[in-house]
């Protein structure tokens, strides 16, 4: 610590990331640092008749590639050289200030509409029904762009306030562009603030149609019509408060005998349900449009983004009580909504809900209680007195100590969820698109990856954050593996079968897709440097000495001389960046 000035001395404080936290990276620079007095000058001068105390220099946290590249992979898909020297020199905290101030790139809406979707095309069929251009747009956005860490948090929302074409939004008017817009809306909103982002989710027309608030009319005595409940449900059990109350470190909190607490009943669901009536798709936005080889017009595509549209004939105006709330009978819509979710965002579960969540999707399935109680205290109130920043919940998520400590558990850590593991292996190679199409369709089948942005199954989305493998030492020992509930023998071969597939040089439809291996290809010849490349960038350095070995070895047996061509060099590779991404200890990330 920094000798402290003599109290009349006027005190010249440092940042934390000044001050060598563990957030940090460089020696504490201040006036006292510099040897200079608040009260004199710098030459040994006193203060109050006594010397002024030469201070200690904090030491620099020095920041090791394995370190920095952990760090990254929690951060965003993938540890490239360049991002691993960034943190090493700014780190931590000022890498994730220099991230979360990256304006977003262009967005999936833009992008479908940059390759001509937006009309229905002779030579594509009609785009106005497609759902598989969905995947091409999704994985672009996360194979291109320098905002990697907004998309790679906007992918955890997605995972807890899902969307899915499957199966409400397949065959609906503009699938493709429904989802490119809700993807929007999150990449738009991840570094906002919750509330807003509430809202914003709550209108947008993709979960309007996925969640069945788009045409959600108001009660009718004569035929006896109530509200739809869906998304009164979905976004109290889902997206914000959860079924149980909490405390601030997300253990549950129980009643006299033990039992957990609901945190609300079928009331709240039904009150709730009135406020989220009269929204509708605004198909104000849209106009028919003639194609010459169709018999009939299509209807534009600019309803997909934005919000609903509001009709006050059909929203209820009844009294609604939920969650120790009313909302006054005859009450407008938008105040209806504003205090709906007002008192959703207040709810005192939302911090340890989501923030628990949200370390589950980037550090580890098992967070300790107080690893979620400090970040939902930053939830609660950034420092300045603001609930719901997502930009301090984030900073919070990957500077906490439990995240930065490497765990020596066996329990620690988390599955790599296997579109994600695609994801990093794309961008670690620099893949790019031959025709530009970036035509890679869906991969949720489980003899493929078994999971596919924004193709869930259901609003549980691929895996539930509480899922334990059963008969298990996992779930014996009341831990969870959310990830797991992807995995099976099937979706093992599928996933080993696609990386086999792909790795080797081109993938996609008709070999679109191309990843680059020149960085590596130097080191095709040497075996060693080549493990420990791949180890350090895939891994961050966490394969068993006896992996190493193992796999050193296989690929040794492939035997380069002087005369070896660079597609011999690249069978080596192929071969090396299989094992690893094949082995438990990196399907395991830690």
């Amino acid at each position: 610590m920094l000798t402290e000035p003599e109290p009349e001395c006027a005190e010249i404080s440092a940042t934390d990331d000044a001050v060598g936290t563990r957030i940090g990276t460089g020696i504490a620079v201040t006036a006292l640092a510099l040897g200079l007095s608040a009260c004199g000058g710098s030459d040994g001068g006193t203060s109050g008749g006594l010397p002024t105390p030469t201070p200690t220099p904090t030491p620099a946290i020095v920041i090791t590639d394995a370190e920095a590249a952990r760090f990254l992979l929690q951060a965003q898909f993938a540890a490239l050289d360049s991002d691993i020297s960034a943190v090493k020199t700014q780190g931590y905290s000022a890498w994730l200030t220099n991230q979360l101030g990256l304006a977003a790139s262009q967005g999936g809406w833009d992008w479908l509409t940059s390759q001509g979707i937006d009309i229905a095309h002779s030579s594509k069929g009609n785009e106005l029904f497609f759902s598989s251009e969905i995947d091409p747009m999704v994985w672009y956005q996360l194979y291109i762009g320098a905002d990697q860490m907004r998309k790679r948090c906007a992918i955890a929302l997605s995972e807890m306030m899902v969307v899915s074409v499957e199966p409400a939004i397949a065959g609906k008017t503009w699938p493709q562009y429904l989802i490119a817009g809700y993807w929007d809306v999150l990449t738009a909103n991840v570094f906002g603030n919750f509330r807003t982002l509430l809202e914003e989710v709550t209108l947008n027309p993709a979960m309007g149609i996925y969640l069945n608030t788009a045409g959600n009319l108001k009660e009718d005595a004569s035929s006896g019509r109530q509200p739809d409940e869906n998304y009164a449900r979905e976004v109290m059990q889902l997206f914000t408060i959860g079924l149980y109350k909490l405390n601030v470190d997300g253990t549950r909190q129980v009643d006299a005998s033990g039992k957990p607490i609901p945190t609300y009943a079928q009331s709240d669901v039904s009150n709730l349900a009135r406020a989220f009536t009269g929204y509708d798709i605004d198909y104000s936005k849209t106009k028919q449009v003639p194609v010459s080889y169709l018999t009939f017009t299509i209807t534009t595509n600019e309803f997909t983004r934005g919000r609903m549209a509001f009709a006050a004939s059909d929203h209820s105006t009844l009294a609604a009580t939920f969650l120790g709330t009313t909302i006054p009978a005859n009450t407008d819509g938008a105040t209806a909504l504003k205090t709906a979710l007002d008192t959703l965002f207040n709810h005192p579960n939302v911090g340890p809900f989501f923030g628990k969540q949200m370390i589950q999707k980037l550090v580890t399935s098992n967070p300790s209680a107080a690893y979620v109680g400090r970040v939902a205290a930053v939830f609660n109130d950034n420092g300045a007195g603001v609930r719901g920043d997502l930009k301090a919940v984030w900073k919070a998520i990957l500077t906490d100590t439990e995240a930065r400590t490497l765990p020596t558990s066996s329990t620690a850590g988390k599955v790599r969820e296997p579109a994600m593991r695609f994801v990093q292996w794309g961008r670690t190679f620099s893949i790019s698109s031959i025709s530009g199409n970036w035509k890679i369709y869906s991969q949720a089948d489980a003899a493929t990856l078994g999971q596919s942005w924004f193709r869930a199954p259901s609003v549980f989305n691929f895996f539930r954050p509480e899922y334990a493998p059963p008969n298990t030492a996992i779930a014996s020992s009341g831990l969870v593996a959310p990830e797991f509930q992807l995995h099976s023998e099937v979706s093992t071969t599928g996933y080993l079968n696609t990386l086999t597939w792909s790795i080797n040089a081109t993938f996609g439809d008709a070999g679109d897709l191309k990843p680059d291996y020149s960085i590596i290809l130097p080191l095709a010849t040497d075996p060693t440097a080549l493990v420990n490349w791949l180890n350090l960038h895939l891994t961050a350095n966490q394969l068993s000495a006896n992996t190493v070995s193992l796999i050193k070895a296989s690929i040794s047996k492939i035997v380069l001389t002087a005369t070896s061509t660079d597609a011999d060099k690249l069978n080596v590779i192929y071969g090396a960046v299989l094992l690893v991404m094949a082995c438990p200890e990196y399907i395991i990330q830690k």
